[in-house]
């Protein structure tokens, strides 16, 4: 759900390479979900895979918008260079109040080119940052969560194997030919009738 709220907003600010990370984390929970409801001890090994490297993504997305080494959060990176888009949240966030300057001179469609925010509460790139936070936290629950889910289907599978791996016989084997065994219950059935009939003509 966390996921799929975040998708939304990057959706709305046009950030395309968050889009395309959290599209494949959101596959790759599935398959972690469907991997533990199915006993798939491999499914659950490639989730918690993700989770480190989904960890290392929202890290770098904190230290962009906190302009960590050399990193701009006004530069078209999470865009791929392709619109000047920013995080929804720079002209939506709470508190913020959007406003159009025209530009004298200028006629047309571009004469409120200049957008300008004021009055916001909290600025965006906090926003992204405790996002990204949050998604950090989830990820390393989910990670711990995973490796506890792996040993237990490891250590069930081991006893399974241990307990009837190397019987020839094991106990859950069936007789290949039934029809024998209710031969012989019903001779045995027979004998002892007439035994216990034989007893009483004696006595």
């Amino acid at each position: 759900l966390a996921a799929l709220e975040r998708q939304v907003f990057d959706f709305l600010g046009y950030q395309w390479a968050p889009i395309l990370a959290n599209f494949l984390h959101i596959i790759i929970v599935i398959l972690g979900l469907f991997g533990t409801i199915q006993y798939r001890p491999r499914y659950i090994v490639v989730y918690a895979i993700w989770t480190a490297i989904w960890v290392t993504w929202n890290i770098f997305i904190i230290c962009f918008y906190l302009e960590v080494g050399g990193l701009s959060k006004d530069s078209e990176l999470l865009t791929f260079n392709i619109s000047r888009h920013q995080s929804w949240w720079s002209e939506n966030g709470p508190g913020c109040v959007r406003k159009e300057a025209s530009v004298p001179g200028i006629k047309g469609l571009d004469s409120h080119s200049y957008v300008s925010v004021i009055g916001c509460a909290l600025e965006y790139r906090y926003i992204e940052v405790m996002h990204s936070s949050f998604q950090i936290l989830i990820a390393l629950v989910g990670f711990v969560y995973a490796c506890y889910v792996v040993s237990v289907f490891t250590e069930e599978e081991d006893s399974f194997d241990f307990i009837g791996g190397f019987d020839p016989f094991p106990l859950y084997h069936v007789n290949e030919k039934p029809t024998n065994l209710l031969f012989k219950q019903t001779y045995l059935l027979i004998s002892l009738a007439g035994f216990s009939s034989m007893e009483g003509k004696d006595k």
